[in-house]
């Protein structure tokens, strides 16, 4: 059977592989936040488990946006496939660590992205891209201030540092 094309192609190939790419990071952090979520709901950690779940979901449709646009631009976006997943952690710091390691390997790839767009005068995926980089330094901020919190909060007990995990 032939593929019948929508539209030519718009976007630089080059850029459509890396965009590719995107999608299954996208998919691979919100099957590590499902993880992480996973690990502080066995433990109670309300707070925790609905902040994890909520990135999830943001990460999953992070993944659609960029899916949907490469085909909205005549590009051929690919099912991404998820490799191992951590489901065990040392503790709540080990997790929120992980997830800051998770974005900043996010925002790496998103501004290699960027610059590839600007290099070859992808213009219409470096405008695409620039939501993805205000919206990567928003979260990697507000990972570092949750592990800032846990930090000063020291020995306190869990429970009582979860109740100051923001859920949104």
């Amino acid at each position: 059977m032939e593929i019948s094309v929508r539209r030519d192609i718009i976007l630089n190939l080059e850029v459509v592989d890396l965009l590719n790419n995107q999608v299954m990071m996208e998919q691979q952090a919100s099957s590590k936040y499902l993880a992480m979520a996973s690990w502080c709901d066995q433990r109670e950690l309300r707070n925790s488990a609905t902040y994890f779940y909520n990135q999830a979901e943001e990460e999953r449709t992070h993944m659609m946006k960029i899916f949907k646009f490469i085909n909205d631009n005549g590009g051929n976006a690919q099912s991404p496939t998820v490799s191992e997943i951590t489901h065990e952690y040392e503790s709540l710091q080990a997790v929120f660590e992980a997830s800051l390691d998770a974005e900043i390997e996010v925002t790496k790839a998103i501004h290699h992205t960027f610059k590839t767009a600007r290099k070859v005068s992808d213009f219409t995926s470096e405008i695409f891209l620039q939501w993805f980089i205000t919206e990567q330094a928003e979260e990697e901020e507000k990972v570092r201030d949750i592990l800032d919190m846990i930090s000063l909060m020291g020995d306190m007990p869990l429970k009582m540092i979860d109740e100051r995990i923001p859920t949104a």
